[in-house]
């Protein structure tokens, strides 16, 4: 095999292959990069981990000399080719894969592995799927990805659930202690081949949901195509291909969970919010050998919202001015949790909903976004559970 490519064009396509590579395979080929060059002029690069993978397809800046197949590890190649000072990078795979990566003067040797060694990847294409936009795709996921598990028990809450359907794309992410769930408006081509409705639900795990996060586009006009299948989802970007296995099970009903006639609730500017509780993190994150980590407590007495933390080192306290309706209040949170509930919801100001001092707060943006018809085409919500404070 022989390939001779454009620097800045196989550097630019290695950066998302990276997102396909695992760092903790025993399987030295899921660490490599399966690159098949074939005439005229076309070399498909693949990685995969076994649960996630990248697919690109290079059609210009590269020519292929001798057609072939060979696997190279992925840090070590994209550290070579970034290295290379010059225009043309030249790829050379022998019969005995041994591998010369050479640029102008320049040269590296490596050992490729058989392309047969790597692991099979599940079909790319389906009768089922989709057409979205990239951007809406990305903006939703971003209010939602702090909220998904982490090694939870519960296999399905360690990943982010999509809810389509004809015009509207729910999102949701929980864990035993917070919920967000976004809703939205979203204009949608059918790729269903039998012609039916829109109807899918999935689980996208959260490893992959973090790597196509970075893949995605912001730029209005570029859209996502996403296939479905039983076990597997499938999401062309352009010339890059993702896939991803699913998260198996039913994902529980989160909306018996979230409560929705609390007696409180509180309105306050989220910026100010933020910058008050981003000085109680001083407090709140500090590493005190042998001590308990220390809680923010939200006081609301009347229209003034007070910020207290209080560890053995030191202590934070602020005030903010609220519009609040409902009896007063004490209630603790965990800090880091309850700025990423309010980083995730884009309002310029926020409505904190509650009942008690023990009860979990809903978070929501006070004016919701909507269309030229005073229609509500974003919906968002914010779930999180205090902690108890101490007598």
């Amino acid at each position: 095999m022989k390939i001779v490519f454009k620097k800045e064009s196989i550097c630019a396509a290695v950066t998302p292959l990276l997102s396909g590579v695992s760092t903790k395979m025993t399987i030295a080929a899921a660490e490599g990069i399966l690159i098949r060059a074939q005439v005229p002029d076309t070399c498909v690069l693949t990685t995969y981990d076994l649960e996630k993978g990248v697919q690109i397809t290079m059609t210009g800046d590269v020519q292929v000399l001798e057609e072939g197949a060979a696997i190279l590890n992925a840090s070590k190649f994209g550290q070579t080719v970034r290295a290379m000072e010059g225009g043309d990078i030249v790829l050379t795979v022998d019969s005995k894969l041994c591998t010369t990566i050479a640029c102008g003067l320049s040269s590296q040797t490596m050992i490729a592995l058989p392309a047969q060694d790597f692991p099979e990847i599940p079909r790319l294409s389906s009768p089922s799927g989709f057409v979205i936009s990239q951007k809406l795709l990305k903006e939703t996921m971003s209010k939602c990805i702090y909220a998904m598990g982490v090694n939870d028990q519960r296999p399905v809450f360690n990943g982010l659930y999509l809810n389509i359907s004809d015009g509207h794309m729910d999102m949701v992410s929980c864990d035993s202690i917070k919920i967000a769930v976004c809703g939205v408006r979203a204009d949608m081509e059918n790729l269903n081949a039998d012609g039916e409705a829109l109807n899918f639900q999935f689980i996208i795990p959260n490893k992959s949901v973090n790597e196509l996060y970075k893949l995605l586009d912001e730029e209005e006009g570029h859209m996502a195509r996403i296939y479905m299948s039983r076990k597997n989802v499938v999401i062309v970007l352009e010339d890059l291909v993702f896939f991803s296995k699913l998260i198996e099970g039913k994902y529980p009903d989160y909306n018996r969970v979230i409560i929705r006639n609390h007696k409180i609730t509180v309105l306050v500017d989220r910026e100010c919010l933020i910058g008050a509780l981003e000085r109680a993190a001083l407090v709140t994150e500090e590493k005190v050998p042998g001590a308990v980590r220390p809680h923010v407590k939200l006081q609301v007495e009347g229209n003034v919202l007070k910020i207290t933390a209080v560890s053995g080192t030191g202590s934070s306290y602020d005030e903010l001015s609220i519009a609040h309706t409902g009896e007063d209040v004490l209630i603790a949170f965990n800090n880091r949790y309850l700025m990423d509930s309010l980083r995730a919801c884009r309002s310029d100001m926020v409505k904190i909903s509650l009942t008690s001092s023990m009860t979990s707060i809903n978070i929501e943006p006070a004016d919701p976004e909507t269309d030229e018809n005073g229609e509500v085409v974003c919906q968002d919500l914010f779930f999180l559970l205090p902690v108890r404070m101490k007598e």
